[in-house]
């Protein structure tokens, strides 16, 4: 079922993968492509580990004619001989990860032996995406654009010291106690502040789900840092998968339009319990433009007939909630952040191809603000809403390129776009992915 990587391709692959432990981080506000890419390096390492966010976010991958999207498994999964951790970072809908494993295994994927979550990973709950929608619907205008599925909710649990984690879970009996005085609480909170409370039924189906997942869940459930330390040791690579991108990470991201968690690099250490002396590649994924989905500030937004078509091109709608993608030209003072705030030492650019259609093509060099230059995206929020672009003009190629598959062969005014990218953000473009497939990929 699987299609092969070119020879040239895996060759290159082993070479830069020896012995490596290696973060791949989304530049933008996600949806860059994580998830193709990560399937495409998974072959060479050994380990796959998903280290933040939840089943909000979808990674999808396309193996010949078929179509796996992610929320919860690591995009490692599909290559057989290759491990899989869910790290304590993450928030664990049971039942999305389930349907996930059914969805796979009847597609001939064996994930016995391969797939394992963390101990200490955070479960989501019924009354997570209760609180979560009712916050949305609340807030009216003003709210967040969240995807309702009690990712922030649950990571509020989980600082606030009231979570259930996957230990508690798996034991009956700590389980009912715990159960029993967090629905208690759930009551009261729900009825101060949205006049709801909890049917005896709901009450009763959550404690049901709870346990019949928990024995479901048992025998994945591993000690993930101790499993990463022992692997470490053995120097075999592993490689860090999280969810949606730099500009949605809670603290340095576009707040307060952000996920819950944090997709920077950093959020592997304290998302999986590695210490950040052993991480030896960090990876950026950037699209060959821009989009964002929900609220927030996106200084490139293109809301005319451009950014339509890019839209229906580029396929560019989300792939956990169906959204529409807004969508604009290529923005470098944001992932000049993201590759300063991670320490990114090469960027994957994805769909290339998507632009294809363009006779003229922009890309947001810097910003002015009140006649200042900004280089990065402002950490003022306030900032945000002022930013012009300041763009630079080039033109297209008008040409199908998903079928190029070595650089050199790219049309020149797609490798002077390239380049000019490379120059923009100070950064190397190592791979060009030109199409959803795996062997639509230029490894430069």
């Amino acid at each position: 079922m699987l299609t092969k990587i070119t020879k040239n391709k895996k060759q290159y692959l082993r070479k830069v993968l020896k012995m490596s432990t290696d973060v791949i981080v989304g530049t933008q506000w996600g949806d860059e492509g994580k998830g193709k890419i990560t399937d495409l390096l998974s072959k060479d390492y050994d380990i796959i580990a998903r280290y933040q966010g939840g089943c909000n976010a979808g990674h999808t991958v396309v193996v010949g004619k078929e179509q796996f999207i992610f929320h919860l498994l690591p995009s490692g999964i599909l290559h057989q001989k290759t491990l899989c951790l869910i790290g304590n970072g993450v928030v664990l809908d049971l039942e999305a990860l389930f349907e996930e494993i059914d969805f796979i295994t009847s597609r001939g994927i064996n994930i016995e032996g391969r797939l394992f979550v963390d101990l200490k990973t955070h479960i989501i709950l019924p009354y997570h995406k209760i609180i979560d929608r009712l916050n949305e619907e609340k807030k009216g205008k003003n709210k967040i654009g969240t995807t309702t599925k009690g990712i922030g909710p649950a990571y509020v649990d989980k600082y606030s010291r009231s979570g259930i984690r996957v230990c508690d879970i798996i034991h009956a009996d700590r389980l009912e106690n715990k159960l029993n005085i967090l629905l208690e609480q759930k009551q009261e909170y729900l009825y101060q502040n949205y006049q709801v409370k909890l049917s005896p039924d709901q009450i009763k189906e959550i404690k049901e789900k709870c346990h019949n997942y928990g024995e479901k869940i048992k025998k994945f459930s591993i000690d993930g840092s101790l499993f990463l330390y022992e692997n470490i040791k053995k120097q075999k690579n592993i490689l860090f998968e999280g969810a949606q991108g730099v500009m949605l990470d809670v603290d340095h991201g576009t707040y307060p339009y952000v996920t819950s968690s944090n997709p920077i690099a950093g959020g592997v250490c304290t998302g999986c319990g590695i210490t950040p002396l052993s991480i030896t590649r960090i990876i950026g994924i950037a699209k060959a433009y821009t989009t964002r989905v929900g609220s927030g500030p996106f200084p490139t937004e293109l809301s005319d007939e451009t950014g339509e078509k890019m839209r229906e091109y580029g396929h560019e709608y989300g792939a956990t909630t169906g959204r529409p993608r807004r969508c604009g030209w290529f923005d470098a003072p944001v992932v000049k952040y993201a590759n300063r705030i991670n320490g990114i030492s090469e960027i994957v650019l994805t769909k290339l191809d998507v632009l294809n259609f363009l006779s003229k093509i922009r890309i947001c060099k810097e910003y002015k603000i009140d006649n200042k230059i900004y280089k990065y995206f402002p950490a003022d929020s306030y900032l945000a809403k002022q930013i012009e672009p300041v763009y630079e003009e080039f033109d297209g190629w008008d040409e199908d390129i998903s079928n190029v598959e070595n650089y050199r062969d790219l049309p020149k005014n797609a490798k002077k776009y390239v380049e000019a990218i490379e120059k923009t953000i100070d950064c190397k473009v190592s791979i060009i992915s030109v199409g959803p497939e795996r062997d639509m990929t230029i490894i430069r």
